[in-house]
């Protein structure tokens, strides 16, 4: 008989807190650089915010920053390990928001006389790793 508990990780909402997009030039050869932040906050007795926050700036051409916030809940939290929660926040709530922000990043450099940007999938285990070091 299996005496696992079993957890469920819920996303109960998704904002875009802020997105911007600002030209600086014409669309050129210059590669887009970037980098991304992790935020984890806890909130209620059974609320957790995760907040990723995006940067993306071509030289001569745009810079852009995209910030989305996930608020999300654990059920049987009472049941888990105080290490299991901190992973599943850590690791499965970024992987969820995501896609959310590839979406995003796409949707907001398909502007006129630009190549949109298409994000790669990111390996969250490994930057969660690193953030911990």
């Amino acid at each position: 008989m299996d005496n696992s508990v079993t957890s469920s990780l819920l996303l109960q909402k998704l904002v875009y807190d802020k997105i911007e997009f600002e030209r600086k030039g014409f669309k050129n050869e210059n590669e887009l650089a970037f980098k991304i932040q992790i935020q984890i906050g806890v909130g209620g007795d059974n609320e957790y915010k995760v907040t990723l926050i995006f940067e993306g700036d071509k030289k001569d051409e745009y810079h852009f920053l995209i910030s989305l916030t996930g608020f999300f809940g654990i059920d049987n939290k009472d049941a888990l390990e105080d290490k299991k929660i901190a992973d599943l926040i850590n690791k499965n709530a970024v992987a969820i928001l995501m896609p959310y922000l590839r979406s995003e990043v796409t949707i907001l450099t398909a502007q006129p006389d630009t190549d949109s940007v298409v994000l790669p999938p990111f390996n969250i285990n490994k930057i969660m790793d690193r953030k911990g070091e």
